[in-house]
C-alpha cells in the first residue's frame, strides 16, 4: 500500500505537467532543435552522443539517447517527453523508499523521506524541465547502485561488486554529478549499514544484525572499506577528467564575465544556507537565481559560516550515538560539492535542481530525528502522522503550483522575473520567447533590461542587432554588431550578423570579409555559407557563390533557399537543364513554394518549351495570386505559344 500510495501521490502533484509544453530555455538545445536528438537512434546518433556535450560542458551519453529514445518512439511531442521524465521520477521515489527500508527497517521514517523526495517543490525543476532528464535519469542509477551495493554488502562477490561498478558508470554517464555517490556509500557503511569493524563486542566479527533491519552485512576494516570503493573513485576521476576536457573544448556557458574564486567561495556557504531554507519554506522558486557576485553582504557569508560549522559539529558529535545525524548532514554537505559553485558554471548563485539528490540527507535528519525526539510522547504516533500528513500535503499543493509555472516560456520566465532581481539572462530568455512570437519591440525591451543590468552582456546586444536587420533597420544593426565586436573582436555571431547587413546596403566586399571571418571563428552554420553565396553571387563571381551554396546544403540538405539560389545562378550561367533539375528538387521538398514554379517557368521560357513555362506560371500564380512577375511572364510566354 505504501508503493501505490507514493506512486499516487507523486502523479497527482505533477499531473499538470500534461499541459505543459517545451520552453524557451535549453529545451531547443538539447531537444526541438538538435538535429541529432530529433533523428532517433541510429548509428550516427549513437556516436555524436558519446562525443556530444550539454550546456555547461557536461558529458553525458546517457541522456542524449534518452532524449533520442523519446524522440524515436514520441517525436517532437512534449506530452510524452515529461511524462518519461515523471516516470522515472516516480520509481526513483519507489526505489528511495525500498532502499531505506530494506537498510533500517523503520518504515514509516523512511516512507516520509520517499514522499518528501516525490513532492518537494524544489524538484520541480528536475521533473518539468524537459532538459534536465539528466537529474531524473542520474538519480535512477544512484539508487541502482545503492541497491547492487547492498546486495554485495550482504554476502560479497565480484559478479555482485561489478554490477556496482556497471550502475555507478551509468550513472556517470547520464550527469557527472553522481561522482558523491561512492562518499555517499562510505557513510552508509557508517549507518545504517554499520560495516565497520570495530562495530560489536568481538572485533574479529564478521557479520552485524540490525537491530531494526533483518539483513546481515559483512563487517569490515575501514581501510577495506576505503579500499573497496578505489575503483569506484578511479571512475571518479576519469568522470572528472573527461567533464575537465569537454568544458575546455566547449562553448562556454552563458555568462557575461567570469566569477572570481574569492566570489564563489563567498557564495558557496550562503547557497548551503539558502537550500536549507528554500527546503523549510519553498517560495520564491525560479529557474535562475542570479549570482550576486560583489554584492554579497560580508555579514551573510560570516553568519552562513557560523551556522554551517554549528550544525557540522553537534551533528557529528552527537552522530556517534545518534548516526543519522551525522550521515544525514554529511550526506547533504557533499552531495552539493560539485554545484555548490566553487567551480562556476554558468551565471547561476544556485539552481533549485541541485537538491534532486542533496535534499535526501536533510530528509533523513528530519524524519529519524523527529521521530527519536517524540518517542516518549505519549500520542506520538498520532502526532507524527497528522504532522507529517500536513506537511505533505502542503508540499503537494506548492508542486502542483510549481509546476504551473513550467506550462510554457511566458508562464515560466514571468515568474521567474517576478521573485528575482536584475536577472538579466531571464530577460534575455524571455526576449528569446517573444522574438519567436514575432513580438520583436518587446523583444528589444527585455533585451535592453538585460543589457541595463548587465552592460557587457554580449548576447543581448547581438540579439537587438539581429532583430533590427530582421525589421531592415540595418544602420542601427550596424550599431548593434560593432559594439560587440568591440568587446570581443572575434565574435562570429556579430561578424554574420554584420557582413548580412553590410550586403542589405550592397556593400558586398566588406560582407564577404566578415563572413569569412564569421567562418573563421568556426561558426559552422548553413546560414553563413548562404548569405556569403549571396554576397558573391551580387558580385557576379557565380561560381564560389554555388560552392558556399553547396556547403549550405551539406550542412542542412533541407535548406531550400540555397538550393533554390543555386537554380538561379545556374540560369544566369545559361545552364537551364541543370537549373531546371534544382528547381524540381526543390518542389520535391517544398511543393507549396510559388518562387520554385516561377523560376522553373523561366527556365523553360529561355529553352522555348513555352507549354511546360506556362503551366509552372499558373501554379504560381495559384499559390500567390498578385505574383506580378508570374503574370507578366506568364502573358509573354502565351504570346510566343502562339506564334
Amino acid at each position: 500500500m505504501i508503493y501505490i500510495g507514493l506512486a499516487l501521490a507523486t502523479i497527482i502533484a505533477f499531473e499538470p505537467l500534461r499541459h505543459n509544453e517545451f520552453v524557451n530555455y535549453d529545451d531547443y538545445e538539447y531537444i526541438t532543435e538538435n538535429p541529432q536528438v530529433k533523428s532517433g537512434i541510429n548509428r550516427e546518433s549513437f556516436i555524436w552522443a558519446f562525443n556530444a556535450q550539454g550546456k555547461g560542458g557536461n558529458w553525458h551519453p546517457l541522456t542524449w539517447l534518452s532524449h533520442m529514445l523519446d524522440c524515436e518512439l514520441f517525436e517532437i511531442n512534449p506530452l510524452w517527453h515529461h511524462l518519461i521524465s515523471l516516470l522515472f521520477h516516480t520509481v526513483n521515489t519507489l526505489l528511495l523508499f525500498w532502499v531505506l527500508n530494506k537498510m533500517t527497517g523503520a518504515v514509516w521514517p523512511s516512507a516520509f523521506v520517499a514522499a518528501a523526495f516525490a513532492l518537494h517543490p524544489l524538484h520541480v525543476e528536475s521533473v518539468a524541465w524537459a532538459a534536465e532528464r539528466k537529474d531524473v535519469l542520474s538519480g535512477f542509477f544512484w539508487m541502482l547502485t545503492i541497491i547492487a551495493y547492498l546486495w554485495y554488502a550482504e554476502r560479497g562477490g565480484i559478479v555482485k561488486y561489478l554490477l556496482v561498478v556497471l550502475s555507478f558508470c551509468l550513472g556517470l554517464m547520464a550527469k557527472p554529478m553522481v561522482v558523491t555517490l561512492p562518499f555517499v556509500l562510505l557513510l552508509l557503511d557508517y549507518w545504517p549499514l554499520r560495516r565497520f569493524g570495530w562495530e560489536g563486542r568481538n572485533k574479529r566479527e564478521v557479520l552485524w544484525q540490525s537491530h531494526s533491519a533483518k539483513v546481515s552485512y559483512q563487517k569490515a576494516t575501514m581501510y577495506r572499506l576505503i579500499g573497496e570503493k578505489i575503483p569506484l573513485f578511479v571512475l571518479v576521476a576519469a568522470s572528472c577528467v573527461v567533464t575537465y576536457i569537454v568544458e575546455q573544448s566547449g562553448v562556454p556557458a552563458d555568462s557575461q564575465e567570469n566569477v572570481s574564486l574569492n566570489l564563489r567561495m563567498a557564495n558557496a556557504p550562503v547557497s548551503y544556507i539558502s537550500y536549507i531554507g528554500k527546503m523549510i519554506y519553498p517560495s520564491r522558486l525560479a529557474v535562475l537565481y542570479p549570482h550576486p557576485g560583489d554584492s554579497l553582504q560580508a555579514w551573510q557569508v560570516i553568519v552562513s559560516v557560523v551556522i554551517l560549522t554549528g550544525i557540522s559539529a553537534v551533528t557529528i558529535y552527537a552522530g556517534r550515538r545518534r548516526r543519522y545525524l551525522a550521515v544525514g548532514w554529511l550526506w547533504y554537505l557533499g552531495t552539493l560539492v560539485p554545484v555548490i559553485g566553487l567551480v562556476q558554471v554558468g551565471s547561476q548563485a544556485m539552481a533549485d535542481r541541485f537538491t534532486y539528490l542533496p535534499s535526501i540527507g536533510i530528509f533523513i535528519l528530519v524524519a529519524w530525528g523527529a521521530s527519536e525526539l517524540f518517542a516518549k510522547w505519549r500520542y506520538r504516533k498520532i502526532g507524527l502522522v497528522i504532522t507529517a500528513g500536513v506537511v505533505l500535503i502542503v508540499l503537494l499543493i506548492c508542486t502542483r503550483t510549481q509546476v504551473g509555472y513550467w506550462k510554457n516560456s511566458f508562464a515560466l520566465f514571468e515568474h521567474s522575473l517576478a521573485v528575482t532581481k536584475n536577472n538579466h539572462i531571464i530577460h534575455k530568455n524571455y526576449g528569446n520567447a517573444l522574438y519567436e512570437k514575432g513580438r520583436l519591440d518587446q523583444a528589444v525591451a527585455h533585451y535592453a533590461k538585460a543589457l541595463r543590468i548587465a552592460p557587457g552582456y554580449l548576447v543581448a546586444r547581438l540579439n537587438i542587432g539581429m532583430i533590427f536587420l530582421k525589421q531592415q533597420r540595418f544602420d542601427e544593426a550596424i550599431v548593434q554588431f560593432n559594439k560587440v565586436l568591440q568587446l570581443k573582436p572575434d565574435h562570429p555571431e556579430a561578424h554574420f550578423g554584420l557582413g548580412a547587413a553590410l550586403a542589405e546596403q550592397g556593400k558586398y566586399d566588406d560582407a564577404v570579409k566578415h563572413f569569412n571571418k564569421a567562418l573563421q571563428g568556426k561558426l559552422n552554420k548553413p546560414e553563413v555559407y548562404h548569405y556569403l553565396g549571396l554576397a558573391y553571387q551580387q558580385q557576379g563571381k557565380y561560381d564560389l557563390a554555388i560552392q558556399n551554396y553547396n556547403e549550405a546544403l551539406r550542412i542542412n540538405p533541407r535548406y531550400l533557399t540555397a538550393r533554390m539560389n543555386i537554380g538561379i545562378v545556374l540560369l544566369k550561367q545559361k545552364r537551364f537543364d541543370e537549373a531546371v533539375g534544382c528547381f524540381n528538387k526543390v518542389l520535391q521538398l517544398g511543393p507549396n513554394w510559388p518562387d520554385a514554379y516561377y523560376y522553373l517557368g523561366l527556365a523553360y521560357a529561355w529553352q522555348g518549351k513555352y507549354e511546360q513555362a506556362i503551366e509552372n506560371y499558373n501554379a504560381a500564380i495559384r499559390l500567390k495570386p498578385d505574383y506580378p512577375d508570374a503574370i507578366k511572364n506568364l502573358e509573354m510566354a502565351l504570346k510566343k505559344q502562339v506564334q
